[in-house]
């Protein structure tokens, strides 16, 4: 695989700098192209093979390139299977799909949708939370992220990814259940939920009394992987339904068997939500995500008009059920369990060598290190983050972030992952840190 088969990189970044949207980033100093995926690696125009230990931002579930996906693909190809026809007519794809992800639901969900993204399946959701309660509020919480659409991105709770045009005239900010950081100054054995509290009183002082929805991720992903204890939704989904409104749990980072339980974590956290929403890993970074609904709440939108012009095509379908075929066969959910318990001992122990690391948590294969500059005042250390990632990027190893301050490193590898390749992951991480504590 040699440079001269594709463009260099400088010619990339010069077009991008000229003609894309300002908005659109590049991890790492010296950023690279890759061109080639398989399992849990992926190689760049020079040859250079990294782990993918982020998964294609969390997309990556039963690894690069599955060859039962592969295969999947070229038989609807051979066949000459239509690549779009959407709902206005019958398809087989999408109802084997909707049947697999009916088994995975959580208790009362038996109604489906399918859109292109995260951002669309949030958008549905508050729109049906909306109509079926007859209330507009949705109460959100502050460091969360539901999509770059109009509705989600007005629940954003990242000051980074607001625009001064997004209308936020329907939504409201609860406090964050962030442990490391909580906001009422308490600590595990002094807590009291406080965070899960809090949800009441947004509602009693920031709306009528009413809402339409509350919208809450189980681990929060762009937020830096935080993850509230099963305690904390337990409250709030009684707070929530106490005054009328609906729950959304928002899946797309956390679903597809990533955090070590089950398929979806709402169901392993017994959170009573109304609404399910997924993407990302559903697909395996097919441009695909998915709502689950009560019926209840679907019926309500009867008689009115919703349409998703690609929502459902057939190929999409199908690599989300294949996807779903492979967790369950291959037993990676449990593999992701196993896995991330593996990481995050190994992250522990590393934590007594280097003060950098402030905290360590997240679920199964959603895991964060927040890196501070001192342990006792927690000063966001990210201009540190990004020359850690730039350290494991440069030994082979790829790695995402997120925090509001940009100063948590994600990991988030296909949850097909092997045990050596997890070995090797802690190794460069212990080298990284190694390195940056020389400066």
């Amino acid at each position: 695989m040699g440079q001269n088969k594709f463009r260099s990189n400088d010619e990339l970044i010069a077009f991008r700098k000229k003609h894309f949207l300002p908005t659109a980033g590049l991890y790492h100093k010296e950023p690279i192209q890759i061109v080639k995926a398989e399992g849990e690696y992926v190689w760049d125009s020079n040859g250079v093979r990294y782990l993918d230990a982020i998964g294609g931002i969390i997309c990556i579930s039963a690894g690069h390139n599955h060859p039962k996906i592969k295969d999947g693909i070229k038989n609807l190809l051979e066949k000459n299977m239509i690549q779009h026809t959407s709902t206005l007519y019958l398809n087989e794809q999408i109802i084997d799909a909707a049947e697999a992800l009916l088994e995975e639901a959580p208790e009362g969900l038996d109604r489906v949708a399918f859109t292109n993204s995260g951002s669309e399946a949030n958008e549905l959701a508050f729109m049906a939370a909306r109509h079926a309660t007859g209330e507009t509020m949705i109460v959100n919480l502050r460091h969360s992220y539901h999509g770059g659409t109009s509705a989600a991105l007005a629940s954003c709770g990242h000051g980074t990814w607001r625009f001064r045009a997004q209308p936020v005239a329907n939504t409201t900010s609860a406090m964050e259940p962030y442990c490391y950081r909580c906001p009422f100054g308490k600590v595990p054995t002094s807590c009291e939920f406080e965070c899960a509290k809090n949800v009441e009183t947004t509602i009693q002082t920031s709306t009528h009394g009413k809402i339409a929805a509350f919208v809450a991720e189980p681990v929060m992903g762009v937020g830096g992987f935080i993850a509230p204890k099963k305690e904390y939704f337990d409250l709030v989904a009684k707070i929530v339904h106490n005054y009328g409104g609906k729950y959304i749990s928002d899946e797309v980072q956390t679903g597809a068997g990533r955090c070590g339980q089950d398929f979806l974590l709402t169901k392993s956290l017994e959170i009573k939500a109304d609404v399910v929403t997924m993407a990302k890993g559903f697909g395996n970074g097919a441009a695909i995500g998915a709502v689950l609904m009560k019926t209840e709440v679907a019926e309500k939108m009867a008689g009115k008009s919703y349409f998703n012009t690609f929502g459902g095509d057939p190929y999409q379908t199908l690599q989300a059920k294949l996807t779903m075929d492979i967790i369950k066969e291959d037993k990676l959910v449990e593999n992701a369990k196993n896995m991330g318990k593996l990481i995050t001992d190994g992250l522990t122990q590393m934590m007594k060598k280097y003060p950098i690391m402030g905290d360590v948590r997240g679920r199964g294969l959603l895991l964060g290190i927040e890196l501070v500059k001192d342990q006792k005042t927690k000063t966001h250390a990210s201009d540190e983050t990004a020359r850690f990632m730039d350290i494991c990027k440069d030994k082979g190893l790829l790695l995402g972030k997120g925090g509001l301050m940009g100063n948590v490193v994600r990991i988030a590898p296909p949850i097909s992952i092997k045990k050596d390749q997890v070995h090797s992951m802690l190794e460069i991480m212990d080298q990284a840190f190694a390195e940056l504590a020389k400066g």
